[in-house]
């Protein structure tokens, strides 16, 4: 056993200079993520904001990030991975000033979109640069490690940002439900936004002129893993040395490219229903404290990163598609635990195992989506995901403060649990119906068919 865990683990090396470096912004771009989704809502609480507000801030982000998704897109094809995600660190940053400086529901609704802007550009660009910056057999492994360094840090920082909070909250003789205890987490957010910025800049300059070069530098040498470089940077699949292409590009086989995108748009219309709410669920249906919420949500983040990290090995045995399958179809029976028991210690527990089951396929989807395109067309498919993610939870978030309008709190999540389980049953069935047989099966040779 023992030897088997340290192959594992030596799986897990190797990656490229430029990849791990990447891997510790996400680190700590990842601080501020957490602290963003696990108590900005309650944020919004302590200022004096009802649940239907939120919704509407909720809305507000989504449909940022939907608009910047193409964008990003096509902005880091002409000039480079890099520039985008330290624009987006930037950008961030810049957000969580205005929140710290302004209070008024206009200036927090701006506010909230400028950082779903940004988070949706870094999330665009982040499976490109990793495919463009690692070998295939190392892939599989770089996209969970990432995925769960995502999800890892939220053990850490929802615990210590709560533990900070609270501490500041006796120190000044307020409560942890006022709003100058969240306003110290908007500080940290800072620091972590502005830090992962700070980390971007050491890794290499990848504009398409640059790429060139460096072409011409290492042509003919072995082992230079050239393999995911998007057409405008690779001179060898441009029309004619030195152009650059500049636009959306052409889609090879729109019906594959349509169905990658078509199943995660189905899981998103039921995840932007709970998931940017639960912790105003777990608050308002057992009374948890600030430090009680964060503490929740770190076991659940912790659940994530350790099936994350053991996907890869389900993958290898499975097959991609099946190990994705495979998780997200047994998380489901798991929702309705969350949604509909009355005892606390299940739902904590149904969270943390849905969290883990749900999430722990998406690294490993990306990566076979990312192998299933065209280099040129990574990027295109990665905003295409987003947008529909974004779209998603745009359509959702109106829906979610309608139903907390006309049914109120217990009704209105009792529709929206039931919704979430209905499309993520159909999204999980459309994936394995079309991708079950797209690539080889375990333990036999040969690539999957070009799409």
């Amino acid at each position: 056993m023992t030897g088997s865990l340290r192959r594992y683990a030596r799986s897990f090396t190797g990656f490229e200079r430029d990849a791990r470096i990447f891997l510790l912004a996400t680190l700590v771009y990842g601080v501020m993520l957490s602290l963003w989704w696990v108590d900005f809502n309650l944020y919004l609480t302590a200022l004096g904001f009802d649940t239907a507000f939120i919704g509407i801030v909720g809305t507000a982000s989504a449909a940022a990030a939907a608009v910047a998704a193409f964008p990003a897109s096509m902005l880091s094809d002409r000039i480079g991975r890099r520039l985008v995600l330290i624009l987006a660190t930037g950008v961030s940053a810049a957000g969580i000033v205005g929140l710290l400086l302004v209070g008024s529901s206009i200036a927090v609704i701006a506010c909230a979109a400028l950082i779903g802007a940004a988070n949706q550009a870094f999330s665009v660009v982040q499976s490109p640069f990793m495919t463009e910056h690692s070998r295939a057999e190392h892939r599989s492994e770089l996209f969970s490690l990432q995925g769960a360094i995502s999800t890892g840090v939220n053990v850490v920082a929802a615990l210590v940002g709560g533990a900070i909070a609270a501490t500041v909250a006796d120190l000044g003789g307020f409560s942890t439900a006022d709003p100058r205890a969240y306003r110290v987490l908007l500080v940290l957010m800072l620091a972590a936004a502005l830090a992962s910025t700070i980390v971007l800049w050491a890794v290499g300059d990848d504009r398409p002129r640059a790429r060139r070069r460096d072409w011409r530098t290492l042509e003919g040498r072995p082992g230079i893993p050239w393999v995911g470089e998007p057409l405008a940077a690779r001179p060898d699949l441009a029309r004619r040395r030195g152009t650059i292409r500049v636009g959306m590009p052409r889609i090879s086989d729109r019906a594959t490219f349509g169905r990658l995108v078509l199943p995660g748009f189905l899981i998103s219309l039921g995840a932007g229903q709970v998931i940017p709410f639960l912790n105003v669920f777990i608050e308002g249906k057992f009374g948890l404290g600030l430090a009680s919420l964060n503490a929740v949500f770190a076991l659940t983040s912790l659940g994530t990163t350790l099936a994350i990290l053991f996907q890869p090995a389900l993958a290898r045995r499975v097959g991609k598609i099946g190990s994705v399958v495979l998780v997200q179809g047994v998380s489901i029976p798991f929702l309705a635990v969350l949604g509909f028991s009355p005892i606390l210690w299940t739902v904590i527990g149904a969270m943390a195992i849905r969290n883990s089951l749900m999430n722990a396929g998406n690294p490993i989807f990306n990566a076979f989506a990312m192998e299933r395109l065209r280099p040129g067309e990574r990027a295109t498919y990665a905003a295409a995901a987003s947008l529909a993610w974004s779209l998603g939870w745009v359509i959702a978030g109106p829906w979610y403060s309608l139903l907390q309008a006309t049914l109120g709190f217990t009704a209105g999540y009792a529709v929206n649990f039931v919704t979430i389980i209905i499309l993520y049953t159909i999204g999980t069935f459309l994936v394995w119906r079309w991708f079950h047989d797209a690539e080889p099966r375990p333990g036999r040779s040969g690539a999957p068919a070009r799409p």
